[in-house]
């Protein structure tokens, strides 16, 4: 099965992570900057990542392949069977999928892909302005629901709530953005992202923030 799309996207990481936690072997498909993979092209014809392949199985957006992975390996469970629990799971999905990455994207295009890997200077009026006003309205609501450390979203187990919320923390961490006003939030996804599925795919994607590092800072 071949997960195409940088892990440096929230929608590529939490799948593979996602994988990770199930068990699963997914091989990362990465291309170089401009080229275009025609496998990747077959798999997602908007060119959204992350794509997907299982033999002749495609398909694109990172809950259509989530959906896949949990019907086709049921265990461990990752999406709840309570029908309460299953619709959460759905909402913290969707939230951590548009209104946080919505948010922390607007910050992470304009002050690292757009200088790091197009060579060009971001938006910094869009960037300051998604931090001041986008994303503390995201953060306070999490804040706000978080359990204690060490805890999880729901059935006190880890779920896909859990893993959906915590992907674009890892964006916000290479922004090295100060998240002292919701502490609680803070030690709830560092200690998502510790586990292994997340700290491998974090730790090589530091290290090719840093030989992308813009001219300036290098």
């Amino acid at each position: 099965m071949i997960v195409f799309g940088s892990s440096l996207s929230p929608y590529v990481r939490k799948t593979l992570a996602y994988g990770a936690e199930k068990g699963l072997k997914l091989e990362n498909r990465v291309s170089p900057p401009g080229t275009l993979d025609p496998e990747f092209a077959e798999c997602s014809p908007f060119r959204k990542i992350p794509g997907f392949q299982d033999g002749d199985f495609r398909i694109s957006d990172s809950t259509a392949i989530i959906t896949y992975l949990e019907a086709l390996h049921p265990e461990p469970n990752l999406i709840p069977a309570e029908p309460r629990a299953r619709a959460r799971a759905v909402w913290f999905e969707e939230y951590a999928d548009t209104i946080l990455v919505t948010a922390g994207g607007k910050i992470f295009f304009n002050r690292i892909v757009a200088p790091r890997f197009m060579r060009r200077p971001g938006d910094e009026a869009v960037a300051a302005k998604a931090e001041a006003e986008d994303l503390p309205p995201a953060l306070d609501y999490l804040e706000s629901i978080v359990p204690d450390e060490g805890g999880f979203l729901l059935e006190d187990r880890l779920t896909l709530a859990d893993i959906a919320v915590a992907s674009p923390f890892a964006n916000l961490r290479h922004l090295k953005l100060d998240l002292s006003r919701w502490p609680r939030t803070k030690a709830y996804t560092d200690a998502i992202l510790a586990r292994p599925a997340y700290a491998g795919l974090i730790a090589g994607e530091e290290a090719l923030l840093a030989a992308f590092a813009p001219p300036e800072a290098a």
